[in-house]
């Protein structure tokens, strides 16, 4: 919208038009009069400044064209027009700021959904984009900190949730044996083992919220060293040859013949690797086959893919399984040893290593797929195709959702 003048600031605009020509009128005459005396007084100045004289004779008439008063007047006449003008857009540039204070003030009173609306010329307009992008920032600044917020009271909740059910069952069993309230050794066995399992899981809970905690912190470190990304993937297929095969499933690694080096951390890459393909274990029912494949795609950047054939996950939940403690199956059940954290581990290490993750799934295949820069002093962005595509599906869950 073009900034428009209110018709009381129109007023005062033309006001101050009038005042400052009556004023540079006064002024005018003023300089006139004294110069014509000056001249009058001493009239071989005017013979030193003007040389040159022109005029026209009509019989007894004689008019003179150029002499001091008609330069005076025509100098007079462009100095008044600059000032008149300097004036004027020196007015209305306040008024301008004048409506820029204003918006400010309303925003700051609590109406952060606005921005100022209107468009002006100049460095004005840089002033209104600069408010307009500070008040953006900061709106989205204070929707961050209570996102985070919602965060903290989240992982504190899911945490709770996920602790208290087998720590009762540990206080549970241990407060039978305390009790002598078991009829044979076997009994004793059966509690102590329960025991046992529970506080394993207690553990892995522990152990991974660490790592989560470990691999969220902006402050995070790698330790990258060059690694050959398809050695990893073969070692990491035949590590899990026999537990897949007593799942009924094969793996089976692609990748080339060549070494595939890149900057990475080993030891947290092979956490992503191991998260990934045991998931895929735990959760691709029906599959019979788990793919792992390497390929460079350029000389900045190489793409890692993790299949299975197994049960797609819902459309839905693609872009929610990486948030900490989601589970597709939406109980919190722990049947199948899951935490809940594993791909927010996952996610998180990926970020570290300045590349990016997403998963697709069909009928035919689920997919996780990275994407990593081959220096690690490189940063990878998310292509904005499929930033869109990934936010509208977000959209999309969240509105199925409500």
């Amino acid at each position: 919208m073009k900034f428009q003048l209110t018709g009381r600031e129109k007023s005062e605009l033309f006001g101050e038009g009038i005042v400052t020509v009556i004023l540079l009128l006064l002024l005018n005459m003023s300089i006139f009069l004294i110069m014509d005396q000056l001249i009058d007084t001493n009239p071989g100045i005017e013979n030193g400044i003007f040389q040159i004289k022109m005029s026209l004779s009509f019989g007894p008439q004689h008019l003179q064209l150029w002499s001091w008063g008609w330069v005076f007047t025509v100098l007079m006449l462009l100095a008044d027009a600059f000032v008149l003008y300097w004036r004027l857009i020196r007015r209305y540039r306040q008024m301008q700021l004048r409506h820029v204070i204003v918006e400010l003030h309303y925003i700051a009173s609590g109406h952060f959904d606005h921005r100022i609306p209107f468009t002006l010329t100049g460095q004005m307009q840089r002033v209104v984009e600069s408010v307009n992008a500070l008040v953006e920032s900061t709106i989205n600044s204070l929707e961050e900190e209570r996102a985070i917020e919602r965060s903290k009271d989240e992982l504190i909740t899911n945490v709770s949730h996920d602790i208290r059910t087998p720590l009762t069952s540990i206080i549970g069993y241990l407060g039978l044996i305390e009790d002598k309230q078991y009829q044979s050794e076997a009994d004793l066995l059966k509690y102590t083992h329960t025991a046992f399992l529970k506080s394993k899981q207690m553990k892995s809970l522990v152990d991974d919220l660490f790592e989560y905690t470990k691999v969220r912190q902006t402050d995070a470190k790698l330790q990258t060293v060059q690694i050959d990304l398809n050695a990893m993937l073969e070692q990491l297929g035949a590590s899990f040859e026999l537990e897949a095969s007593k799942k009924g499933m094969q793996i089976q690694v692609d990748v080339g013949a060549e070494p595939l080096m890149f900057d990475a951390d080993p030891e947290k890459l092979a956490r992503v690797f191991n998260n990934l393909v045991s998931n895929a274990l735990k959760y691709g029912q029906g599959g019979k086959h788990i793919y792992l494949s390497s390929t460079q795609l350029s000389n900045r950047e190489v793409q890692v893919v993790i299949a299975n054939d197994g049960e797609p996950i819902p459309q839905s939940s693609l872009t929610q399984i990486f948030e900490r403690f989601y589970r597709v199956e939406r109980s919190r059940s722990k049947e199948t040893g899951g935490t809940g954290l594993g791909l927010a581990i996952a996610l998180g290490i990926v970020e570290l290593h300045h590349g990016y993750i997403y998963a697709t799934s069909d009928e035919k295949l689920t997919q996780f797929i990275m994407h990593f820069p081959l220096k690690h002093s490189e940063t990878l962005k998310i292509p904005e195709k499929l930033a869109r595509q990934m936010k509208r599906a977000t959209q999309a869950a969240d509105q199925e959702a409500k």
